[in-house]
């Protein structure tokens, strides 16, 4: 049974979901070195905010095989090792965008109706309400940054306030913005035309820091800012002096650039500013909604299934998933036959992908070739998360095509593996959910499953070869479970695969090889 390491609070219907196919341990508070002496004892991780998941912790985790981060972002966890490592990294990017959308929106009011330093006065038992005037949100203009998730639904809540939403957003279509209502424009317009801007975006080396002075510089007069993000997009100094100088007339922060943050920063002495403790994902629907995603995602993991939000793999909606899911194998298995049975050093691998599958998402099945391929030769380290990365490290080329044809057959995956020393195709289709089919090997076509062990020759077609063989390995002990044999033409070179019960010992195959009309023989172990 996998063991699992919850190293963060977590909701305990989470922890319910992985005590029922795994051991879990709930160790919290744990620093880097007392981590590190025990990861590698763990098939899992399940961790918050509370724990980054550092290049040496990673290091240590040698059965590690997911971590899953209860939450949104996943910037304390060292993504790229984890790739590296063949770690999946999965979140949960839909549990908590209630809960994060309707916070932006209570600071956003509270930093218009100046509520946090009201409720400060009347609890001094003072009386002023002239000194808190505020301002309405109605007919004002809120500029989105990000329209994720989480931004749709500030969006969505704000026009019914009646305010006019502009967003910018690079990876989202305009279509989708025309459905919500909303204007989309480039990052600078969207700056100077509002009257309220929040903050949506992943923090990375393209947002840290990107509103600083020179952004505060192009906004209205008297803007006022939210940030229920990630810490660090916005720049500590620039906003500070934009508040001090009625630039800004106000900014609402939950988030912060080191967490807790450093409370000698100006910003917290400012009286326009409203600050809370990173309490977007903090509501007790959310805390249960995220622990409980994470969890399914490692079961499924576990059970040999596909993670819904890896962010490290593709993610794919699970109609999608589920329709590409049977192909996975077949993939894996069309690229070890070919990897198996090639010559030479390899430098390009080509998928073609034919009939109804071309209408899909491809990159999981494309993940599964690259294992087949590359497991051969350098073993179980290999997955569907780093195989990309050992691909590209290693000089291969992947490239991938699409075509609505599938000659005989629904769907069809051709692989193709390009060496120094020519090209060796094989081709295969389901004939059922799970009757994983070869169709074709090279020029030949084939009708063979790829399984267990297989031995594949080419000869000479002509009387008496396919006896010999078979007689020979029945003399040896070794049963024959089928047999298919390809030609083109009669007296030609033709190719012969047969599925054995054992694997064949290489003195066998030294006494095949040297049966007259034999030209080459390979074991293929799938």
């Amino acid at each position: 049974m996998p063991k699992v390491l919850v190293s963060d609070k977590l909701a305990k219907e989470g922890i319910d979901i992985l005590k029922q196919v795994a051991e879990v341990d709930v160790k919290t508070g744990l620093p880097e070195d007392e981590l590190c002496k025990i990861i590698g004892e763990y098939d899992g991780l399940v961790i918050r905010s509370g724990t980054t998941v550092t290049a040496k912790i990673l290091e240590a985790a040698k059965n590690l095989k997911i971590i899953g981060r209860a939450g949104v972002g996943v910037d304390n966890v060292d993504v790229p090792v984890a790739t590296e490592k063949g770690v999946i990294v999965v979140n949960s990017p839909g549990g908590n965008t209630i809960a994060a959308a309707e916070l932006t929106v209570a600071m956003l009011l509270a930093l218009s109706r100046n509520i946090p330093q009201a409720y400060c006065s009347m609890t001094q038992k003072e009386w002023n309400r002239s000194k808190y005037v505020g301002n309405e949100v109605y007919k004002k203009t809120l500029s989105i940054l990000g329209l994720g998730k989480i931004g749709q639904e500030v969006a969505k809540r704000c026009q019914s306030f009646g305010m006019k939403v502009l967003a910018y957003d690079p990876f989202i279509s305009s279509e989708a913005a025309d459905a919500l209502g909303v204007e989309l424009l480039e990052l600078d317009e969207c700056l100077k035309r509002g009257d309220y801007i929040s903050l949506h975006l992943p923090k990375n080396k393209e947002t840290l820091g990107m509103i600083s002075t020179k952004q505060f510089e192009m906004m209205k007069d008297g803007v006022r800012i939210v940030n229920c993000a990630r810490g660090g997009i916005i720049d500590d100094a620039a906003l500070a002096e934009a508040l001090k100088s009625g630039k800004c007339a106000g900014a609402a922060l939950d988030v912060y650039l080191s967490e807790p943050p450093d409370f000698s920063n100006e910003l917290f002495s400012l009286p326009n500013v409203v600050t809370t403790p990173h309490l977007g994902a903090s509501t007790e629907e959310a805390q249960t909604n995220v622990a409980i995603d994470v969890a399914e995602q490692i079961v499924d993991v576990f059970q040999g299934r596909s993670a819904r939000s890896a962010v490290n793999m593709p993610a794919l909606a699970p109609e999608v998933l589920a329709a590409v899911a049977p192909f996975l194998p077949l993939a894996e298995k069309l690229a070890s036959l070919a990897a198996q049975t090639t010559e030479g050093r390899p430098s390009q691998i080509t998928i073609k992908y034919g009939g109804e599958l071309a209408s899909y998402e491809v990159g999981p099945i494309t993940r599964s070739v690259l294992v087949g391929l590359l497991k051969p030769a350098l073993g179980e380290s290999v997955n569907p998360v780093n195989a990309p990365l050992m691909a590209k490290t290693r000089g291969l080329d992947v490239v991938e095509s699409k075509s609505p044809e599938g000659g005989d057959y629904a769907s069809l995956i051709t692989v193709s593996v390009k060496t120094d020393k020519g090209i060796n195709e094989v081709a295969g289709t389901l004939f059922g959910a799970h009757d994983l089919r070869v169709v074709q090997m090279g020029n030949y076509p084939m009708d063979f499953v790829p399984e267990g062990v297989v031995l594949v020759s080419l000869h000479t077609d002509k009387p008496g070869v396919i006896g010999n063989v078979g007689t020979l390995l029945g003399n040896e002990g070794i049963n024959i479970a089928s047999m298919f044999v390809g030609r083109n033409r009669p007296g030609e070179k033709a190719i012969m695969v047969l599925n054995v019960d054992s694997e064949i010992p290489a003195p066998v195959l030294e006494k095949i090889v040297k049966i007259e009309g034999i030209d080459t023989i390979r074991q293929v172990l799938l």
